[in-house]
């Protein structure tokens, strides 16, 4: 049998139960993963809550996972039994199940993982890490000396997000919530803190580029957040909104983009981003060299067992983290 959480019914984190579940065998182009760390991410909090769609409970929570592959399936050639993995589960309405000792994963979701990585960090990295390589690389692609927002920037996608914009060779400008996470976000890339609920962020924004703003926002924050990054942007400049952290964003007018400066704005999503494998290792090459040489530090600050997994998400949903936050098995 495998350990497994999972959730029955939609609500808060004491709707997450600890289950025995049989060990799945793997069909045609799957592959068993035994997990030795599962990444913990937001969209874990809105899947719980019911936010966003799931399919039919019960199910595994948990998007990203790291392990050993333990047995493959039919048609399987990207990986072999014994290589370190780490994976993200994926695709609009597909089931999540990355909290669990095993996991089954598309042979071809796979990425083999260097020594020099260990599961912890793997499981950190890879979803948070493809999308930090995404936004800056697919969703609005930033140059040398561009100047950039990231909201959250001491959270798990903004401390990376902040590193490889600086390996750009972009300057950032992060907003976070308290002086502590200011000091890590200052520590890993960040050019200059803003606190958010401290300081007119747009104020600060135009004041440091000139009265221009940015030209892109990176925004993970939501309804909190919304109006700053609109007012933040230079003229034409991008709003990419990736997350909701704080609620969903008010329903807006979309002439008001016309007068701000004929702005831009994206939902963006890693899905769009690694619609193949080769679109996927891509990506996923790029970021493991930089982790790999000390270019991104990936940091892991907060550890949980499967069995407090509630205590992970309490932690997660009230802010009380910084940096990456994983379960270990």
């Amino acid at each position: 049998m495998s350990r497994a959480i999972r959730i029955h019914e939609h609500g808060g984190p004491e709707v997450l139960k600890l289950d025995n579940v049989p060990i799945p065998e793997p069909g045609p182009g799957q592959a068993l993963i035994r997990n030795k760390a599962a990444g913990i991410n937001f969209i874990d909090l809105h899947q719980r809550a019911g936010r966003y769609p799931l399919p039919k409970l019960p199910v595994t929570l948990g998007m990203e996972g790291a392990g050993v592959v333990e047995a493959l399936g039919p048609g399987v050639t990207a990986v072999e039994v014994g290589d370190r993995v780490s994976y993200v589960m994926g695709g609009h309405g597909a089931a999540p199940a990355t909290y669990a000792d095993y996991t089954l994963v598309d042979g071809d979701a796979l990425i083999r993982l260097p020594d020099e990585i260990d599961d912890e960090t793997a499981a950190a990295m890879t979803l948070k890490g493809l999308t930090a390589h995404y936004l800056l690389r697919g969703s609005y692609p930033v140059e040398a000396g561009e100047t950039i927002l990231v909201h959250a920037a001491a959270g798990g996608v903004g401390l990376l997000l902040c590193q490889m914009a600086k390996a750009i060779g972009a300057r950032v400008i992060g907003t976070v919530g308290s002086e502590e996470k200011a000091d890590l976000a200052s520590a890993h890339g960040c050019d200059h803190v803003i606190l958010y609920q401290k300081e007119d962020v747009a104020k600060r924004v135009k004041d440091l580029t000139g009265g221009e703003g940015v030209p892109v926002a990176y925004d993970a924050v939501g309804k909190d957040t919304f109006e700053a990054s609109l007012s933040s942007l230079k003229v034409r400049g991008v709003l990419v909104s990736y997350g909701t952290a704080s609620g969903p964003v008010p329903p807006f007018n979309i002439f008001e983009l016309n007068p701000r400066g004929s702005l831009y704005i994206t939902s963006a999503g890693l899905a769009w981003y690694t619609r193949s494998r080769a679109e996927l290792m891509e990506r996923a090459s790029e970021l493991i060299g930089m982790v790999a040489t000390g270019d991104i530090v990936v940091p892991v600050r907060q550890r949980f067992s499967l069995e407090d997994t509630a205590d992970a998400h309490r932690a997660l949903e009230g802010r009380f983290t910084v940096g990456g936050s994983v379960l270990t098995l």
